[in-house]
């Protein structure tokens, strides 16, 4: 069952700054949520640095762009220092199901590992 505590709620907050344009298009705003050992494994199957990651999205995320649409965004504390979210994102007609952990570090949350999966609904 899905968590709603200040643990989950702060981890919620970042994953959803990481996804408005705002943020993606500032390296420091970016840095700021990722941990230093933080890496992904992208919808595109690319594996990602920290470094790599916020100079992609410095390179080619624009200020007005449109969110990303974030649906069934769920959170559960695993141990006093980790969070783990799962939650679908479509953006500009690719969905993806995607899974976050975030860990508090020196009493911040910050995100440690992300990874996308592209799916598409089956006709039926």
């Amino acid at each position: 069952m899905p968590e709603h505590h200040p643990a989950v709620e702060s981890a919620m907050e970042g994953e959803l700054a990481l996804l408005t344009p705002k943020v993606r298009c500032s390296p420091d705003r970016v840095g700021a949520l990722l941990h230093p050992d933080f890496h992904e494994f992208g919808a595109s199957g690319r594996h990602w640095s920290r470094a790599a990651i916020i100079a992609s999205l410095a390179a080619t995320t624009e200020t007005g762009a449109r969110p990303v649409a974030v649906f069934a965004l769920r959170g559960v504390q695993l141990a006093p220092d980790l969070v783990h979210l799962t939650y679908d994102t479509e953006y500009e007609g690719s969905r993806a199901h995607r899974s976050s952990l975030w860990r508090r570090t020196e009493g911040r949350w910050l995100l440690y590992f992300h990874q996308a999966t592209p799916f598409s609904e089956r006709a039926t």
